[in-house]
């Protein structure tokens, strides 16, 4: 995955990109769903996610990524541009976070770009605890995400957790439940090698 970021300055922005198994129009249709990128952000835990309008949301919670969360509470307009989508926000420092997708060899290329105010430097040093640090973080959760996606979204159970169940969840809540469905796999498995071990020694 390629990537650069660049501090609150005037006229900044930051940027990631990488390459998914998806065709243009499969990564597109992915990107409408302009709620699950942003849960699937593993620094984003989220109060509230409502819709207000077509194509209008009110979103809160707190950002994990700096040494200090911060809360964030704002609203989002989310636009079709042809090439992805775009989010606009209201109140915030970050103006605006483009999706944009792009044809490749074998799939399709996904960038994130997040653009930030133009802001003097004493402003920006000022306000630099409400930057969001998470995009590089983002950019890898969602990239390992579309290729779990593109193996298994075939199967309509699997859609079902993962949109119902996994995809509300607080970030925290998925490592818990992860760890104790390996904890379950390996409990599982122990008990299958003491049956072995039992019927190979005194069941002959």
């Amino acid at each position: 995955m390629n990537e650069q970021t660049t501090p609150v300055t005037a006229e900044n922005s930051a940027w990631a990109e990488f390459k998914t198994p998806l065709e243009f129009n499969q990564l597109k249709t992915f990107c409408s769903d302009v709620e699950r990128l942003f849960r699937i952000n593993p620094y984003l835990d989220f109060k509230q996610w409502q819709k207000t309008a077509a194509n209008q949301f009110h979103v809160s919670g707190h950002n994990t990524s700096q040494g200090e969360p911060f809360e964030f509470e704002f609203d989002i307009t989310v636009e079709d541009i042809g090439q992805g989508v775009r989010v606009t926000y209201n109140n915030s420092l970050k103006l605006t976070t483009t999706f944009k997708v792009e044809a490749a060899e074998q799939g399709s290329k996904l960038t994130i770009i997040d653009e930030y105010a133009n802001i003097s430097a004493d402003e920006a040093t000022a306000r630099s605890n409400e930057v969001d640090k998470s995009l590089v973080a983002w950019a890898n959760y969602l990239q390992r995400f579309i290729l779990t996606w593109k193996k298994w979204s075939w199967l309509a159970p699997w859609r079902w957790y993962m949109r119902r169940i996994w995809q509300p969840m607080k970030p925290m809540s998925r490592r818990i439940t992860y760890m104790l469905i390996w904890i379950t796999v390996f409990e599982v498995a122990l008990i299958a090698l003491g049956v072995a071990i039992y019927f190979a020694e005194y069941a002959r």
